[in-house]
């Protein structure tokens, strides 16, 4: 017989991975410019980070995670140009833990990459995880 984590559990734990309730590492969302393809076996060295400029990485506060049936989202986050410059293509968005830096997910953006060129230029996250 295999073993079952009925959700309630799976909510505990995605709680406790995101410091939603345990005192742990809060996290980074970054986004990456480097055509990769998130795999299991990615480390944080993986992914080249966005530099264009106005961006900078959205804190991610353990407890402002909104966890329900195994599914934890957060705020949608934006980042945004603050001048015209050379397109960067943005591929995705990777976390890691505010502390040591650990990578803990990544996705690729299924209709990107997205250009960011000219001022005022936005790119919306919406950090998302689930727990099957």
């Amino acid at each position: 017989m295999s073993l079952v984590i009925p959700n309630a559990a799976e909510d505990i734990a995605l709680k406790a991975l995101l410091n939603h309730t345990a005192q742990n590492q809060n996290l980074t969302l970054k986004l990456f410019k480097n055509n990769v393809t998130p795999s299991e076996t990615d480390t944080v060295a993986a992914y080249t980070e966005a530099d264009f400029t106005g961006y900078s990485s959205k804190s991610l506060t353990g407890a402002s995670w909104t966890v329900s049936s195994g599914t934890a989202s957060y705020a949608e986050q934006t980042f945004t140009s603050s001048t015209d410059q050379t397109a960067q293509s943005i591929y995705g968005y990777f976390v890691v833990r505010a502390t040591t830096g650990e990578l803990m997910w990544a996705e690729r953006f299924s209709a990107g990459p997205y250009s960011i060129q000219y001022n005022g230029d936005q790119l919306r996250v919406t950090p998302q995880i689930t727990a099957d």
